[in-house]
């Protein structure tokens, strides 16, 4: 009953916000993320710190700036998540920009599978949206959130985007490399993995763990592999892609590890850049306090 509650009240605020003026959503979402930061709860003292990782020269007062700044940029991923699926085709389009996007486009054209990773930055969502509106075969995995019913809506949002969404389990992995197989584009966001199977890699000055499926699905298929860095601009978002050279070596294992390193390296030049927009509310360096997730 008490997840039927809680998926009802998130479907009807879902409802509301798309139809809410523009003016009236932002100044709820600024709203919000102002009373976040007042809270100061759990998950806003883990992006401060992380923040603080990133920025580690920042004075107090600018690192709170910079927070500031962080929890709205985390809203607006929300509030567009929320109203985007009214957007037409032209919204979508003309609200993108990109770096070096025959990256993508290139094998998209050729349906050959193409490998990209991301990180939690800006709205990786709305980059899919427009790849997909460009003809993208586009294959990616969620986490099967709680109440179930809420992983359905999403699952629905983006399969109305084009997306095809796997749920994160056993067979996961296996599925994707049949569709990298297909020739399918593959968007994985990859910059936290804190279970066994994660590769540690060297990040801001710290050990963070970070997944090997890009790497994995790639070097399996003999597919490139891209980064994507999403950041927002002031009319949508701008998505910086990058190509990883993977390393020619014999030992696979020594391969992804390199690889990882490479696409952690790439993830560091766009979060260094864009520090607001990397929506990083969990814990990602393996230091301290760690415990390993099973």
């Amino acid at each position: 009953m008490k997840d039927f509650l809680v998926a009802q009240a998130y479907f009807a605020g879902w409802s509301l916000i798309r139809r809410a003026p523009h003016r009236v959503a932002d100044s709820l979402f600024e709203a919000i993320a102002r009373r976040m930061g007042k809270r100061n709860g759990k998950s806003v003292k883990r992006l401060r710190s992380n923040l603080a990782r990133v920025k580690p020269e920042l004075s107090p007062e600018e690192l709170e700036d910079l927070l500031s700044r962080a929890l709205s940029s985390y809203m607006r991923y929300w509030k567009e998540t929320f109203r985007s699926p009214d957007w037409s085709r032209d919204q979508i389009l003309s609200t993108v920009t990109v770096s070096e996007e025959h990256l993508l486009l290139d094998p998209i054209n050729q349906e050959r599978a193409v490998v990209v990773a991301l990180p939690h930055a800006g709205n990786w969502d709305h980059a899919g949206s427009y790849f997909c509106a460009k003809g993208a075969r586009l294959v990616t995995v969620a986490e099967v959130l709680k109440p179930r019913a809420l992983f359905e809506k999403f699952l629905e949002y983006r399969q109305a985007i084009g997306m095809e969404v796997l749920p994160l389990d056993s067979k996961a992995f296996p599925e994707l490399l049949k569709r990298a197989q297909d020739g399918k584009l593959i968007a994985l966001v990859a910059d936290r993995d804190l279970s066994k199977s994660g590769i540690d890699v060297n990040f801001f000055g710290g050990i963070a763990r970070m997944p090997a499926g890009p790497a994995i699905v790639a070097i399996r298929n003999n597919a490139p592999l891209v980064t994507a860095f999403v950041s927002y601009t002031t009319r949508g978002i701008h998505v910086d892609l990058r190509h990883v050279a993977i390393p020619d070596m014999e030992d696979e294992e020594a391969r992804i590890k390199a690889t990882v390193q490479l696409c952690a390296d790439s993830f560091a030049e766009g979060i260094a850049a864009h520090p607001e927009d990397w929506h990083m509310m969990q814990r990602i360096w393996v230091d301290g306090d760690f415990v390993e997730r099973r």
